[in-house]
């Protein structure tokens, strides 16, 4: 029998396959098209920024205590990554958040092989545009107060020591939230009742939220890791449910 947390790497291996095949591809353009513009404004402008916020947050030690400068430099390198990386994923997903839900419908038609939801039209996009935007911001209301307490946390000198980890293990909980929630938005389940599903399936989420924050982190790659993500997302819904 397969350990739990070993099924979210199955689940994103082949909601990246799922991606790529025809019947899907279609559906895949515009949020790739998203991701990508935002992806390169964002590279641009830390590309510019970064050594000035690694600067700004690591403590200033005695004269004395200079060596330890050497072993604290990668870990708040470590830590503006992460914040970037949220940035950007959290940017992203709002403003594709109408096609990703709309991907999640096609996903489950194919993998079920019968389709529940009404025929492709510009129209029906349309009309998902303010559930699915009310929905992103149900997750930023969820993500925000969590996120400015880790914030916080980083700039508190020698505590922020461990803000990186926290930054790591909250950024994979809130992965497994992120792309599950599309599908269980399209069924109309309740932001609490999905909460308390993800729980229940603790370990598989968390496996699932770890794989995909680490291809998400790779640059590039990560514009196509999106659809896959909720490809595989919508896979873990109808298999676990």
């Amino acid at each position: 029998m397969q350990a739990p947390v070993l099924s979210g790497p199955q689940y994103l291996r082949e909601g990246l396959k799922l991606v790529l095949s025809p019947s899907l591809r279609l559906f895949v353009l515009l949020p790739l098209a998203v991701n990508l513009l935002l992806f390169v404004g964002l590279i641009y402008f830390a590309g510019h920024q970064f050594s000035l916020w690694v600067d700004s947050l690591m403590p200033s030690l005695p004269g004395w205590l200079s060596f330890l400068n050497y072993v604290l430099w990668p870990l708040f390198v470590a830590l503006v990554a992460l914040m970037v990386f949220f940035t950007f994923t959290m940017l992203a997903n709002i403003i594709a958040a109408p096609f990703n839900g709309f991907l999640a419908e096609k996903v489950e038609v194919v993998v079920r092989g019968t389709d529940d939801f009404p025929a492709f039209s510009w129209a029906e996009l349309m009309a998902m545009v303010p559930r699915t935007l009310g929905r992103e911001m149900r997750k930023l209301g969820y993500f925000l107060p969590r996120a400015i307490a880790l914030l916080i946390l980083s700039l508190i000198p020698v505590i922020n020591i461990i803000a990186a980890p926290l930054w790591l293990l909250f950024g994979i909980w809130m992965m497994a939230i992120q792309y599950i929630d599309y599908p269980a938005d399209n069924h109309k389940m309740s932001w609490q009742d999905m909460l308390a599903w993800l729980r229940e399936k603790r370990w598989q989420s968390l496996g699932f939220g770890g794989i995909t924050y680490l291809a998400l982190m790779i640059p590039f790659v990560n514009i196509l890791m999106m659809p896959a993500a909720v490809a595989g997302a919508t896979l873990f819904w109808v298999r676990e449910r």
